[in-house]
């Protein structure tokens, strides 16, 4: 029985032309400053963004890791949302990395606005750590793929430019967002002091995330990046990935997104399912109906050859990507009515 992967869009697999690409990538040693096809990534996003600089990394973990200590001192404070993926599934980065502590806001489906963040602000007082630093995310992970409008996001930034705070983007899946609200990379660029883009999940590289931000700022993350271990050789041929990535795997993330909304309307009509969260992008998080629990769910899904993940005791998500095929899509209807 075919197995269809429904647990993450990270499970992506390179395309052939994405591995032509790779094959053909013109190298040197990246912590050199000398692997041209890292230095055409960095370019090209920095282009894209319409900011000063960029540098590579492994993960999207590590350029929000990187961010974070570089826009903070320890003993500072961060502030984000409570299931934000900085917070929630970076492994304590904030505290063990850069020494910091974080302040968390129960947001909307994972957003937060600039009044919630105004309320929790520190006064100029010894006994509180200095608020130094907003992390948003978007589209927000735990909030089903949520996306930000670009009225809040400029009315977060205003409020960080008053209270001499930074601003930083986890763009795990920015592309989601850009594509589902038909906006420019460019409107990023000029509200955010850095943002983090990954070229892995709905993008479809097997690897990597790129760091955003000023010349200064970069510079100093690619220190940073160098104590994490950050700093690859011959990475040109990962980046070749995620070049070609963004030169062809953006507009069709409109067709993940199509499929999350047809598992939306089908799950919306199963017994089993007690409700499902708005989709706006390409991932679906609903909770169970009745007495048995999520991972009862999921197993009966796996029994159908479908792979997919629980969130808590009674929530299951899944996301669409580069592999899930319109073939796969009818399966999985299928599957949902008949449980």
């Amino acid at each position: 029985m075919k197995t269809i992967e429904l647990r993450s869009d990270t499970f992506t697999q390179p395309t052939q032309a994405m591995l032509n690409a790779m094959f053909a990538a013109k190298v040197g040693d990246d912590v050199f400053g000398e692997d041209f096809s890292v230095n055409e990534l960095e370019a090209h996003v920095a282009e894209m963004f319409g900011m000063e600089a960029a540098v590579f990394c492994p993960s999207g973990t590590m350029t929000n890791q990187i961010a974070i200590n570089v826009h903070t001192r320890p003993g500072d404070e961060v502030i984000c949302e409570q299931g934000a993926h900085v917070y929630f599934y970076e492994g304590g980065g904030i505290g063990r990395l850069s020494g910091c502590q974080a302040r968390t806001i129960a947001g909307d489906r994972g957003r937060i606005t600039a009044e919630q963040i105004a309320t929790v602000i520190n006064p100029d007082d010894v006994h509180r750590p200095g608020t130094r630093l907003v992390c948003l995310e978007n589209t927000c992970n735990r909030g089903g793929g949520s996306t930000y409008s670009m009225q809040q996001m400029k009315a977060i930034r205003i409020l960080c430019d008053e209270q001499q705070l930074s601003l930083h983007l986890d763009g795990a899946r920015i592309f989601n967002a850009i594509v589902a609200n038909n906006e420019s990379p460019r409107d990023y660029g000029k509200i955010f002091h850095s943002i983090s883009v990954c070229l892995n999940k709905g993008l479809g590289a097997p690897v990597g995330s790129v760091l955003l931000g000023t010349s200064d700022f970069v510079k100093q993350a690619r220190r940073t990046r160098k104590v994490l271990g950050g700093g690859m050789r011959q990475a040109g041929y990962l980046a070749a990935a995620g070049l070609y990535a963004l030169k062809n795997h953006v507009e069709r993330l409109e067709e993940d997104h199509r499929k999350a909304q047809k598992l939306a309307e089908a799950l919306g009509n199963a017994t089993w399912v007690k409700t499902v969260l708005p989709v706006e992008t390409n991932i679906v998080i609903f909770e169970v109906a009745g007495e048995m629990s999520a991972a009862h769910w999921v197993e009966a899904l796996r029994q159908k050859g479908i792979k997919t993940a629980a969130t808590s005791a009674s929530t299951i998500r899944m996301v669409t990507h580069l592999n899930f095929t319109d073939e796969s899509l009818e399966t999985t209807l299928n599957a949902i009515g008949q449980l």
